[in-house]
């Protein structure tokens, strides 16, 4: 009984995957109300009890301006600039979540809106809560048209902690089309997932109901794809699919029953019968006559972010054939290649000079283009949806479902290559949409685009789950494993090799954002009653989708097998995001000969070469490779070491506290990877040096204070201070590669590890040393060549691949 619920809340969960979110906005026809004559302003009652609902429309925007629009009666309208001022435009700024305006504006500048005006002579002191606390003439009364619509200005500036985002959405109407999905018709289409192929089905009421497909176009399929998460469509055989119908109509119209020489149907023919009955194109035929047809026609330009924004026509009620001589609309989508099945002959291609950085789930982040050897960001000023979803079609995702403004997803580094981009929505490349340099005047990295995209539904998430914790972020980890009966079971994994990497890919799976811990001992967590491991040694890269993309061991072998050994997660929405800045080490490095004696705490702190054990001490000298260092944290969460004051480790030579063991690795390699000389840097006195402006500094390190680096904010290691080297006494001259990489164990989770080291090249002549093409690139790591060796056996070999019931 428990294994059929279970199994039926599998299947209900897959089914509401495939569904998108509602849309947010209206746009029905325009329905103004009839004019009143003009009365004194009163205060609008106000039309519900929780908070009135704000937001700002139109193009071309950014996220702090825009036309006004409230959502009143389950509907949304606008406000007439009759009497508008700029106080109004302050309890409205307020109400969305900025400390004040700056302006507003009259005539629709950013575009007319559609339904309701809701306010008309509003006049506000300035200091209400909300706009419907001002006078004016009432909820719906006006005389004005859409050509008088307001707007406002805001300061872009938040109210600390208000939540809302800097956001620009697909303001479509929810009412005519809730939620989209494919259905498949071919019995093995149902069998993978993505489902790429099948009908188009829209939410109506509380079932689903179909799309004509006279008169549909490619660019009505270019834009369902793009919803669903797919960058490209394919043609559709329909051929074949009339071929099925054709069939289903001729076997429904003239059935054939075997009978017995008694006149009774045979077993056999009830089961032919069957068969016939759950054929494709019986279910296509039978899904034509329930006369389930929502939508007549659709007329998409092909640019359109989600479908309720085409022109469509609806069947009537009482039509006796919405759609004669046609069929339910047929859809077929070409996924990404992080989607893409096997089996597939040709695979799409994804750009090389565009990413995603700083998103804590696949298909989000900062906008980041690669010019010349450098990577850039991209400003938010006239960011749309429609620039948005190029840069997510060129990455293999579907349409954008959200463009970000006001660096919502961290700040970069570097240039900013683009300001005030225009692209159309149809272009291959955001490199080929209008766009306008930079000046230093005109943008600043608060202001770096980014874009939450489309993706496919994978149903990874319901093969793994979280059990004990106190919030839905964190617990042990439970997998769904299918035994040698066909059983399915959640057991346990062993913690023994649970680490940052691989609770960053349960994070992801689980759509919880980043990993903010791995977790090797979960007691604390212990109220499961499931007790048995079933899989140890997991170890991932971190880059992976799911855990069955992981390796594992093939046989269980754990030496702490115990529940409270379990592994565990905590995860997080943010993250800390360290970068080096890779100039000033090439503007700082120099070589110093320094005296033995002048190195006694350095060696005590085991920052020298190891030979400098048999050195002549205090005669002497060792050679050092010094330079600087700054770190910035462009992430959106402070960096803070993973252990707790109360276990940081205080060095009496140097009078500090070390928070980390190891906060950076300096190390100089061969040209093939070996080193040849290494330093570290141990975390004392990690703290904010310095930060950008409008930032304020929390972490210093006198009097025993917090260590950290807080978001915008870098920690600066001078050229000249103890163990800021790497030992170069014993190196011959030669050329080398300088690498140096923060956080080298994944101590401290980040959104972004592939930016943590740098490398340049290096030439050193015995006296002098030179650097040059220094980059952020990957490690040599002899750490990380142990840590992914072959094991015999894969992960998904255990965990069952759940698809759609």
């Amino acid at each position: 009984m428990e294994k059929s619920r279970h199994r039926e809340k599998l299947a209900v969960s897959l089914l509401f995957g495939l569904l998108l979110p509602c849309c947010l906005a209206q746009t029905t026809p325009s329905n103004t109300a009839t004019p009143t004559p003009t009365r004194t302003p009163t205060p609008s009652p106000s039309p519900q009890t929780e908070r009135l609902r704000v937001r700002l429309s139109g193009y071309p925007r950014k996220h702090n301006e825009g036309r006004v629009e409230l959502f009143y009666k389950g509907e949304w309208g606008t406000i007439c600039d009759d009497d508008f001022a700029i106080a109004n435009a302050n309890v409205l700024c307020r109400q969305l979540g900025f400390v004040e305006a700056t302006g507003w504006t009259h005539s629709a500048k950013y575009g007319k809106g559609q339904g309701k005006i809701w306010l008309d002579n509003v006049q506000c002191n300035g200091g209400e809560r909300s706009i419907d606390s001002c006078k004016s003439r009432g909820w719906g009364n006006s005389d004005c048209t859409h050509d008088e619509d307001a707007g406002v200005v805001c300061k872009d500036e938040r109210i600390p902690g208000f939540v809302e985002s800097n956001v620009i959405d697909a303001q479509v109407d929810e009412k005519q089309i809730e939620e989209v999905r494919l259905r498949p018709v071919v019995a093995t289409a149902r069998k993978k997932l993505p489902i790429t192929e099948g009908v188009v089905e829209v939410k109506y009421k509380d079932g689903w109901a179909q799309i004509c497909d006279l008169r549909w176009t490619i660019k009505n399929t270019h834009v369902v794809c793009g919803m669903l998460g797919f960058p490209h469509e394919r043609k559709v055989n329909k051929n074949f699919y009339k071929r099925l119908k054709k069939r289903a109509a001729e076997k429904v119209s003239r059935p054939k029953v075997n009978v017995s020489a008694g006149g009774r149907q045979t077993p056999k023919a009830k089961a032919n019968s069957k068969t016939k009955q759950s054929s494709p194109g019986k279910r296509l035929y039978l899904e034509r006559q329930k006369n389930h047809f929502h939508i007549h026609s659709v007329a998409c330009v092909g640019t359109e972010i989600h479908l309720a924004a085409c022109p469509l026509e609806f069947s009537k009620p009482n039509a006796t054939s919405s759609c004669e001589g046609g069929m339910p609309a047929v859809v077929s989508c070409m996924p990404g290649p992080l989607f893409i099945q096997n089996g597939l002959k040709k695979k799409p291609k994804i750009s090389n000079n565009v990413r995603l950085k700083g998103g804590a789930k696949l298909g989000e982040g900062r906008v980041e283009v690669l010019k010349g050897n450098e990577w850039g960001t991209v400003c938010d000023d006239r960011w749309s949806l429609q620039s948005a979803s190029v840069v997510c079609r060129e990455l293999g995702f579907g349409s954008a479902k959200e463009a970000l403004t006001g660096a919502r997803m961290g700040q970069g580094m570097g240039p900013i290559y683009m300001n005030e981009v225009k692209c159309v929505g149809q272009e291959r490349s955001i490199w080929n949409c209008p766009f306008k340099n930079i000046t230093s005047e005109d943008c600043q990295h608060v202001e770096d685009a980014a874009v939450r995209c489309n993706v496919p539904y994978m149903g990874v998430e319901h093969s793994i789950r979280l059990a004990g914790g106190r919030t839905r972020y964190e617990g042990r980890l439970e997998v769904l494993s299918l035994d040698s009966n066909g059983t399915l079971s959640w057991g346990l994994i062993c913690g023994e090799t649970w680490n940052t990497r691989e609770a960053m890919v349960a994070c992801r799976q689980l759509g919880l954002g980043y990993a903010n811990q791995g977790v090797q001992e979960t007691w604390y967590w212990d109220s499961s009653n499931v007790t048995e491991m079933i899989m140890s040694g997991v170890k991932c890269t971190g880059n992976e989708m799911s855990l069955s993309q992981c390796q594992h061991h093939n046989t269980f072998s754990c030496q702490k097998a115990a529940a409270k050994f379990a592994a565990g997660v905590i995860c997080s929405d943010t993250a800390s995001d360290l970068v080096l800045n890779a100039p000033l080490v090439q503007q700082t490095v120099y070589i110093e000969d320094r005296p033995l004696h002048m190195l006694y705490c350095a060696a005590e702190e085991d920052c020298l070469s190891k030979t400098a054990a048999q050195a002549n001490w205090p005669y002497g000298h060792r050679r050092l490779l010094r330079f600087s260092s700054q770190i910035h944290n462009i992430g959106r969460a402070d960096f803070k070491p993973k252990a707790g004051r109360h276990s940081w480790v205080w060095h009496a030579c140097h009078g500090h506290y070390h928070s980390m063991d190891i906060f950076t690795h300096y190390d100089l390699l061969s040209g093939n990877g070996t080193k040849v000389a290494e330093g570290h840097k141990a975390s004392f006195c990690l703290e904010d040096t310095d930060c950008q402006e409008g930032v304020s500094k929390r972490y210093e390190c006198a009097n025993f204070g917090n260590q950290g680096i807080t978001v915008g904010c870098w920690d600066l290691y001078r050229h000249d201070i103890d163990c800021q080297w790497i030992d170069i006494t014993d190196v011959k001259p030669g050329n080398y590669i300088l690498q140096i990489v923060i956080n080298p164990n994944y101590e401290v989770a980040e959104s972004d590890f592939t930016n943590n080291c740098m490398k340049c090249n290096c030439k050193y002549d015995g006296h002098r040393i030179w650097l040059h093409n220094c980059h952020i690139g990957d490690a040599f790591s002899e750490e990380a060549e142990r840590r992914f060796e072959k094991y015999p056996g894969q992960l998904n070999n255990q965990i069952p691949s759940i698809n759609q019931q």
